[in-house]
């Protein structure tokens, strides 16, 4: 059986999954089965954010074995709880896991990407190696935010032919949905100490949530007055925003972003402004006839540098 370690050097999205060798050869996959999603680490400020779906055949009862939403247990109590459901060879589960900086990328990217539409495309994730897995999915529970009939209907867009019940609480009220809590619970915590260690990042994280006092405390211990914080946390949250800001960290002004430099009407190609001239002023090009190199990066020639 496979180990669970979730956190890579790079710390690139990682799509986990365990299912596809462990139950290809399982009979019970090609009977009805029903899955359960949920997700761990949506709201804190640092590590991944995981998404992960369990599964089993509709004709098993599983309401007897202690699963239940993964915040009300002790971290002990889900630790046993996901070894049971690891080592169940009439259970699967699949978990993606999105990193601090994978979600920082889109959310503050160029083409900015929500965290709604980021989660919405790792459930779909979760049900579609899951039906790859070769498992006869024909019922999906969903612990939802947000509108409920919204998210019902576009998953059934996306899965045709596969009914849907989506509802807050999902995994207070399905235990399939509270077996994908325990896994995504479990998967990220581990995933969290992991991160610390290789970034040999020292402190007491807290709980991760931005109003969490130990959580805070830790930032303001590690951050870089021009590079911010460390691959572990989150910097597309408001929380973060506010502490880079004088005197913590260092304020950066860049020509372009000046709402009366002149790329503000777009009528001129903008600059980034390095050096300074000897009384002659830099004349912008148009960027015609330019390399597209320089264009998309809107560089410009320099005739005279000090």
């Amino acid at each position: 059986m496979e180990d669970y370690t979730v956190c890579t050097r790079d710390f690139s999205c990682v799509a986990g999954t365990r299912i596809v060798s462990q139950l290809r050869n399982e009979q019970w996959i090609r009977s009805p089965c029903i899955l359960g999603v949920d997700e761990a680490g949506r709201g804190p400020v640092l590590g991944p954010m995981i998404y992960a779906s369990a599964f089993c055949p509709q004709s098993s009862d599983i309401s007897d074995r202690g699963y239940a939403d993964s915040k009300t247990l002790t971290h002990e109590a889900r630790e046993k709880l996901f070894r049971a459901i690891n080592t169940d060879m009439g259970v699967g589960w699949v978990a993606h896991i999105m990193s601090a900086q994978h979600i920082s990328h889109y959310m503050l990217g160029k083409d900015k990407v929500s965290l709604n539409s980021l989660a919405f495309d790792a459930t779909c994730h979760v049900i579609r190696s899951a039906l790859e897995s070769g498992a006869n999915i024909k019922q999906i529970y969903v612990d939802t935010v947000g509108d409920a009939d919204r998210h019902r209907e576009r998953l059934s867009r996306a899965f045709p032919g596969i009914d849907f019940t989506v509802c807050p609480k999902a995994d207070s009220l399905y235990p399939i949905v509270s077996a994908a809590s325990i896994v995504a619970k479990v998967i990220r915590d581990k995933s969290l100490v992991d991160c610390q260690q290789i970034l040999r990042l020292q402190g007491e994280v807290g709980t991760g949530y931005p109003g969490d006092a130990a959580t805070l405390a830790w930032l303001k211990g590690h951050i870089h007055p021009v590079l911010g914080f460390p691959p572990l946390v989150r910097h597309s949250w408001e929380t973060c925003a506010r502490m880079l800001e004088p005197p913590e960290a260092v304020s950066i002004k860049f020509e372009a972003d000046d709402a009366d430099g002149d790329g503000a009407a777009g009528t001129s190609q903008q600059r980034l402004n390095f050096t300074r001239t000897s009384g002659t002023s830099l004349i912008e090009s148009s960027g015609l006839g330019r390399h597209i190199f320089f264009r998309v990066r809107k560089l410009q020639r320099v005739t005279e540098v000090i």
